[in-house]
């Protein structure tokens, strides 16, 4: 049980940072979406993103979802890293 947390925890760090990644990339213009490894990045995280963005829609031309996404995310690897330090000691 412990792996299969900590595991998750893993991947929410390692997605947050794509999102991460996506967001800055946002503020240049020139960049291809269409074009790899843009295109790729933009498939991953859109759909997530998303859902927020139907949420939180943009403001003044600035999107606010990524900021709510990735406090959801952090929030989850929070709670599924304790829940990982809690299962250490148990012995599963």
């Amino acid at each position: 049980m412990n792996l299969l947390f900590t595991t998750l925890s893993t991947f929410i760090s390692l997605y947050s940072l794509l999102l991460f990644i996506r967001i800055l990339l946002t503020w240049f213009p020139n960049v291809d979406w269409y074009n790899q490894p843009f295109a790729a990045l933009s498939q991953v995280t859109d759909p997530y993103l998303n859902v927020f963005r139907s949420f939180i829609p943009p403001l003044g031309g600035i999107d606010l979802s990524p900021i709510l996404a990735i406090f959801v995310l952090q929030i989850l690897g929070n709670v599924l890293g304790t829940l990982a330090s809690g299962f250490a000691g148990v012995g599963f």
